[in-house]
């Protein structure tokens, strides 16, 4: 079962311990191949995540796999969370490091949603247009998604905002549906 605090537990004695060790940039970096790793791996997800294979085993796995790839600091965290038998947090456990890693060094992320692949320069004023009086620094994720027609579509934490020419569709509709003397035309 998941458990979003003991994640967030781990993630941030990760944190606390690459901040004291000054390693805080490459454990950063081997957590996000880690996540990239586990992502598009499913197989080797649920190996990990087996309460049936011996840890042991697990950590030959992991040996395999990541001991060339990964800093010292990393790799010891890596075999604690398998010794531990926290393996089947681990996805989470990187998620929440990185969400630390981003707010103590002011980065949001930035989803945004196209119709059509958008080009390097758009994707660059974007950025600059989102930085421009704000503390953070952003890091965009792109996706498209052909139901919006076309225009964008924006979401910052909280914030959503749709530019999408469905959307602008959509809320002519419901004007129209609201108007009573168009209704009775």
């Amino acid at each position: 079962m998941k458990n979003p605090k003991l994640a967030s537990r781990y993630a941030q004695a990760l944190y606390d311990f690459s901040v004291e060790t000054d390693a805080v940039e490459s454990v950063y970096h081997d957590i996000l191949k880690i996540d990239e790793v586990l992502d598009a791996n499913k197989e080797l997800r649920t190996v990990l995540e087996s309460p049936i294979i011996p840890h042991h085993k697990k950590i030959n796995i992991v040996n395999e796999i990541f001991q060339e790839n990964l800093s010292e600091t990393t790799f010891k965290f890596f075999e604690l969370i398998v010794k531990k038998r926290r393996t089947p947090q681990l996805l989470l456990i990187c998620r929440q490091f990185v969400k630390i890693y981003y707010k103590e060094h002011n980065i949001k992320e930035a989803h945004i949603t196209s119709a059509h692949q958008l080009s390097d320069k758009m994707v660059h004023y974007l950025k600059t247009y989102l930085e421009k009086d704000s503390p953070y620094t952003f890091k965009i994720t792109l996706r498209k998604d052909s139901k919006i027609i076309g225009g964008l579509i924006i979401k910052v934490d909280d914030y959503y905002f749709n530019a999408g020419i469905q959307a602008k569709i959509n809320k002519l509709k419901a004007e129209f549906s609201r108007n009573a003397y168009a209704a009775g035309f």
